[in-house]
C-alpha cells in the first residue's frame, strides 16, 4: 500500500491560504490527491456564488501537493508553470471536493488533471490541469 501523506500535507498547510480557506485532505498518495471544504463566506464571492479562486485554490493545491509527494528522485520541489480551468456549476452550500492524477510524471515537468465535484448534488464543477516544473540542486 502506498504511503499516505495527507496528515502531514494538512499539518504543513498552518498559516498558509489551504489552512485559511479551510482545505481538508482525505488522501495523498503518488500520483493521486483527494480534499475538499465546506463552502461557508470566504469561499463566496459579493455575488452569492462559490469565487472562481476558491475552486483554483482547492485544485491547484491538490495538484500541487501530488507534484510535492510524487517527486522524482533528485528533486527537491516544483513550480508551476501553467494552470487552466473550465467551470461548469457552482456550489452555494454544502461540500466542495477535488480528486486530481497524475497525467505525466516527468524528469522535467509533471501534469496534473483535477475535477472539482459538488458533495451535495455530485455535478462536477470544474475541470483543472496544471503543469509543474520540477526543481533540483543546482550544480
Amino acid at each position: 500500500m502506498a504511503e499516505d501523506f495527507s496528515a502531514a500535507l494538512t499539518d504543513g498547510q498552518a498559516g498558509s491560504l489551504p489552512d485559511l480557506l479551510g482545505l481538508q485532505w482525505i488522501s495523498a498518495v503518488r500520483g493521486h490527491v483527494k480534499g475538499r471544504f465546506d463552502v461557508d463566506k470566504r469561499h463566496m464571492a459579493p455575488n452569492g456564488f462559490l469565487h472562481a479562486a476558491s475552486v483554483i485554490a482547492l485544485a491547484d493545491s491538490a495538484s500541487g501537493y501530488g507534484c510535492m509527494v510524487s517527486l522524482p528522485e533528485g528533486a527537491t520541489s516544483f513550480t508551476t508553470i501553467e494552470l487552466k480551468a473550465n467551470f461548469l456549476g457552482t456550489a452555494r452550500e454544502g461540500g466542495v471536493a477535488v480528486e486530481a492524477k497524475l497525467v505525466h510524471g516527468g524528469a522535467t515537468t509533471q501534469v496534473w488533471d483535477a475535477v472539482v465535484t459538488s458533495e451535495t448534488t455530485g455535478k462536477t464543477i470544474a475541470l483543472f490541469r496544471c503543469t509543474q516544473m520540477i526543481l533540483r540542486p543546482k550544480a
